[in-house]
C-alpha cells in the first residue's frame, strides 16, 4: 500500500526514484526546488517526511536489517558483522561507528534489545517453549537466553511470560 502511494506521487511528479525498502526510497534525479517543494507538501499531508540526513537514513537502513536478520536468518550461523556489512555495502567498522555516533547505543545493543523483543512476542503469542526459542533465536542455551532477558528486563521469561497472561485473563471479559 505504501509503496504504491509513494509510486503514484512519485510519477505524478514526474521524478525519477528507486524503492529501496518499504521505509526507504532513492530520488535518482537532482530535484529542482520546485519538485522538491511539490514532493514535501503532498507527503506532508500524509505524515510523511523526506530525510536527506545521511547518517540518520544508515543508522535506519542497519535498524532494519538487524530486524531483518532476526526475524529471517536468526537460526543461521552468519554473524551479525559479517550479514550487516554484506547487506548494507560498508565496513562493518563504519556501520558501527555511524551507529554509535547517532544513537549512542551500539548495534549489538541494539540487536540485544531486539532480540529480547522477540523473545517476548513469542512468550506472549507462541506455545513454544524456552528451549525452542532459543534455537528459535539462536541463543546458544536457554541460560544464555535468560540470562539476557532478566539483565534487560528485570524479569525471568517465566514471571515475564506468568505476568502477561495474568494481564490478559484480567483483561477478558466473564
Amino acid at each position: 500500500m505504501c509503496k504504491t502511494f509513494l509510486k503514484e506521487h512519485l510519477n505524478a511528479l514526474g521524478i525519477s526514484y528507486a524503492l529501496n525498502s518499504i521505509n526507504e526510497l532513492t530520488i535518482t534525479e537532482d530535484l529542482s526546488p520546485e519538485k522538491e517543494k511539490a514532493l514535501a507538501e503532498a507527503l506532508q499531508r500524509y505524515g510523511i517526511s523526506i530525510e536527506n540526513n545521511q547518517k540518520t537514513t544508515l543508522v535506519e537502513r542497519i535498524k532494519s536489517a538487524v530486524d531483518s536478520m532476526l526475524r529471517d536468518h536468526a537460526h543461521s550461523s552468519v554473524k551479525l558483522s559479517d550479514y550487516l556489512a554484506e547487506n548494507l555495502h560498508y565496513s562493518y567498522a563504519h556501520l558501527s561507528a555511524v551507529f554509535s555516533e547517532n544513537t549512542y547505543s551500539s548495534i549489538e545493543n541494539y540487536a540485544i534489545l531486539r532480540r529480547v523483543d522477540l523473545v517476548k512476542e513469542y512468550l506472549c503469542n507462541t506455545n513454544l517453549t524456552l528451549t525452542e526459542i532459543a534455537f528459535k533465536l539462536n541463543y546458544s542455551s536457554v541460560a544464555h537466553l535468560s540470562g539476557q532477558f532478566k539483565k534487560t528486563t528485570g524479569l525471568t521469561p517465566s514471571t515475564f511470560q506468568r505476568i502477561m497472561k495474568k494481564k490478559i485473563n484480567h483483561s477478558q471479559p466473564n
